[in-house]
């Protein structure tokens, strides 16, 4: 059962919460919006200019939030922490035979809270809101062309373009490759067209969830019968049904960040996936992130509440140090494990045999 003094300090955590998150995120947008100012202004009029700098960063702070919600809880926990301390409210509490770390409870239950608000905010907001994200500034409706990345279905059909035109659906020098497998009779088939437009799934038409192929090289595939997969329609026209949408063929490199957890264990299990390192990698880290957040709560905490003495500005900057050595240890393991030097299981899980024991060590040695 919570406590009134229980209660205040949740409410002085949540406090700093929102303080930190609306400062954090405001230098972040202040910053980047002058310096890409120039992309944003390409429309004349001012209205169309603010209406796509609205929309642009009222996403683009769930990515933010995404990328510092383990900082944020630090700080806010901190300085939650810190102000108990310059206000002499820590000592009663001792004084009266509470054991520091149960003062510190309260703010330990509303950092997970928070944790687990990022949580949220991993699985269901930025999936939501991916297609948005991978955006460039200066092309909101997607009229203007976008290089092809290329990608491989299911089936192992390699699908490969120079140009593409989002608001069209269209990929210019449309190229695929099809493996023997699927029925071809003289091995491996590769077609090459003009353009290649995308059709949505659409269970009324028959020629959806693929591609419309136009001016075609060859013609005519001679001998082909697997119509599931490519079916001829005319001189040079063809239909590819394929599971490889248009936005997948204009992924960034780093296109499964946004991705749910769930999806991100399905596209592992694909075939002939190019960069299977990385995305386990950051599958694993989906399953230690929230431990690592409360590890780096932990450490902050008990720099701060090490020394009581010490002053609060000097135990503030320890515990930044603090941040971001861990942070960039984990970064350090990612990177290990997207040039798999080492496995991505150990790249994901080392910081939290590395930091795991140190946090429990050093919170066990607060002073009570």
């Amino acid at each position: 059962m919570l406590r009134l003094l229980d209660r205040q300090l949740i409410l002085s955590y949540l406090k700093a919460y929102l303080v930190c998150l609306v400062s954090l995120l405001g230098l972040f947008i202040v910053v980047d919006l002058f310096t890409n100012l120039d992309e944003f202004t390409q429309k004349q009029a001012l209205r169309p200019v603010l209406e796509h700098i609205g929309k642009y960063y009222s996403y683009k702070s769930t990515q933010i939030f995404d990328r510092l919600c383990e900082a944020i809880v630090l700080l806010a926990a901190m300085f939650t922490v810190a102000w108990m301390q310059r206000n002499n409210e820590l000592l009663p509490l001792l004084s009266a035979g509470v054991s520091t770390r149960r003062a510190v409870q309260p703010v330990l239950i509303a950092a997970c809270a928070m944790l687990g608000l990022a949580i949220v905010n991993q699985e269901f907001v930025l999936p939501a809101i991916d297609s948005f994200l991978v955006e460039n500034r200066a092309n909101p409706d997607g009229e203007k062309e976008v290089d092809v990345k290329g990608a491989r279905d299911h089936n192992g059909i390699l699908i490969v373009g120079e140009r593409a035109y989002k608001k069209t659906l269209l990929v210019t020098k449309f190229g695929c490759t099809l493996p023997p497998n699927l029925g071809g009779p003289f091995g491996i088939a590769t077609l090459q067209a003009k353009e290649g437009i995308y059709v949505p799934p659409d269970p009324a038409k028959r020629y959806s969830g693929g591609w419309l192929l136009n001016q075609a090289t060859p013609p005519q595939l001679t001998g082909w019968k697997n119509e599931k997969v490519l079916e001829w329609l005319d001189k040079g026209r063809y239909f590819l049904f394929t599971d490889v949408d248009f936005q997948t063929t204009i992924r960034p490199k780093n296109w499964f960040s946004f991705m749910p957890t769930h999806e991100l264990y399905q596209e592992i299990n694909k075939p002939g996936n190019t960069q299977l390192a990385s995305l386990a990698v950051i599958f694993h880290m989906r399953l230690t992130r929230p431990v690592l957040g409360m590890i780096l709560v932990l450490l902050g905490l008990s720099v701060i509440l090490r020394d009581q003495n010490r002053n609060v500005f000097i135990s503030a900057g320890m515990c930044l140090v603090l941040c971001g050595t861990f942070f960039a240890a984990c970064f350090t393991c990612q990177f290990l494990g997207n040039n798999e030097l080492v496995s991505p299981a150990l790249a994901a899980w080392l910081p939290v045999f590395l930091f795991g024991p140190l946090s429990m060590v050093m919170f066990d040695a607060v002073h009570t």
